[in-house]
């Protein structure tokens, strides 16, 4: 194994193995670390976590025994993603978990970047913006769990960590490689631990990748992934991305409340394809569990004639007014929790009824849906939109997967997905 990688979420993960794949990588994603060697041969293996919002003192215990195995596993360099959008908290866990790694792997100096400008997401003079706008003006603000108030990224980090934290500016990523590197020592005799690194293309990442060689431990959002390989040699093939053939029926479980997703639901309704919604407003009282029973099943049986037609979606996205009343009605872990479990039910459900194609939106509802399905390896497949591939879950009877980040995704990408599926001869 060449590349060794950590993900705060299993959304997260499969984007990062994207663009591992786009680069020519052999690439198999597993959900929690795995307790026995991987029967496949590949490049890179992303160990997907749930620890972006958990305590912070539980995301570094499991961070250090994902790196405990990829170490086993002779993984010569270790990858910790985050999201693209940087969610953490003063209290972490982005700083606390960098800050575990760096210590298990006498790591003195490392870089942290969230960069990945195919998705708009864009680093200059240490602020972070997602499209054209600073992250805190563009709904990330209003986040439930990771609300991020400052774009500053190099006062959000030093906010999470001991160690010093510096910048690579734009004027240093312009004059190439070399000065990277020098920028780079600069930094580390200056006892700087952290660097937050501009990026506001795909070439400041290529050139930015080779600067990386020999690096112990790599922070990142998925971005940085499309300058690694080329450090072990490796280029785009189409064999890297190569997924046996699809069956069964198609469904489309969504959970996320971001914008982006909301703008799926809309567009995928206008469409006249087949929807239902969850709406845990009407839920009340104390028996809030049966109730949930009782919308899932209802949810299934409306389901259960219309999948030999085509895609059916089942969602719980709402707008950030209904969300902030959900919240306020039931607090906001429990209203995530019961959401959660409602789609991990239907999810379940669906499998029953032969579903086998999912399309799966949100980071929280893709590692429900997929505990809910026991899958514990997946096998990364096309690209649909940057940074949302299809899967494939090897010695499972789950199928065809795709894990889309609440805020990825063209607004016709859930009838866009199985297109791809389709056109990929997968």
């Amino acid at each position: 194994m060449k590349l060794g990688c950590i993900a705060d979420d299993f959304t997260g993960a499969t984007d990062l193995a994207n663009n591992l794949v786009r680069s020519g990588m052999r690439v198999m994603q597993t959900f929690g670390v795995p307790t026995a060697p991987l029967s496949s041969d590949v490049d890179a293996v992303v160990v997907a976590l749930k620890s972006r919002t958990i305590p912070a003192s539980e995301a570094i215990a499991q961070s250090l025994e994902a790196l405990k195995w990829l170490k086993e596993q002779g993984a010569e360099q270790i990858y910790f993603k985050y999201c693209s959008t940087f969610d953490s908290t003063p209290a972490g866990n982005i700083g606390p978990v960098t800050e575990a790694l760096m210590d298990a792997l006498n790591c003195k100096f490392t870089i942290a970047t969230p960069a990945f400008p195919d998705n708009g997401r864009t680093v200059f003079k240490g602020y972070l913006f997602a499209g054209a706008v600073l992250l805190n003006e563009s709904g990330m603000q209003n986040h439930p769990l990771t609300p991020m108030t400052d774009a500053n990224l190099v006062r959000v980090m030093q906010a999470q960590t001991q160690r010093k934290v510096g910048l690579i500016d734009h004027t240093v990523m312009s004059r190439g490689t070399a000065a990277i590197a020098q920028k780079i020592k600069q930094l580390e005799a200056d006892g700087v631990g952290v660097a937050i690194v501009d990026a506001t293309s795909n070439e400041d990442l290529k050139t930015l990748g080779p600067a990386l060689k020999g690096m112990s431990l790599v922070t990142a959002g998925s971005g940085v992934a499309i300058g690694l390989p080329g450090n072990w040699g490796l280029q785009s093939s189409p064999q890297a991305s190569a997924l046996p053939i699809a069956q069964g029926y198609q469904a489309i479980v969504s959970g996320s409340c971001s914008l982006a997703t909301q703008g799926q639901v809309a567009h995928y309704k206008t469409t006249g394809l087949p929807s239902w919604q969850f709406e845990p407003l009407n839920w009340s009282g104390t028996n809030v569990q049966q109730q949930i029973k009782a919308d899932v099943e209802k949810a299934l049986s409306w389901a259960k004639p219309l999948l030999a037609n085509g895609p059916v979606l089942i969602y719980a996205t709402t707008d950030a007014e209904t969300l902030q009343k959900v919240q306020a009605k039931f607090g906001r872990e429990q209203a995530g929790e019961w959401m959660e479990s409602a789609l991990a039910q239907v999810s379940l459900g669906l499998q029953a009824l032969g579903v086998k194609q999912w399309v799966i939106a949100g980071g929280e509802t893709s590692g429900a849906c997929v505990q809910a399905l026991n899958i514990s390896q997946m096998q990364i497949g096309a690209q649909i939109d940057p940074g949302v591939p299809w899967c494939y879950a090897p010695h499972h009877d789950a199928g065809h997967l795709t894990l889309k980040s609440g805020n990825f995704g063209t607004p016709d990408f859930f009838t866009k997905a199985f297109q791809v599926l389709v056109g990929a001869g997968a």
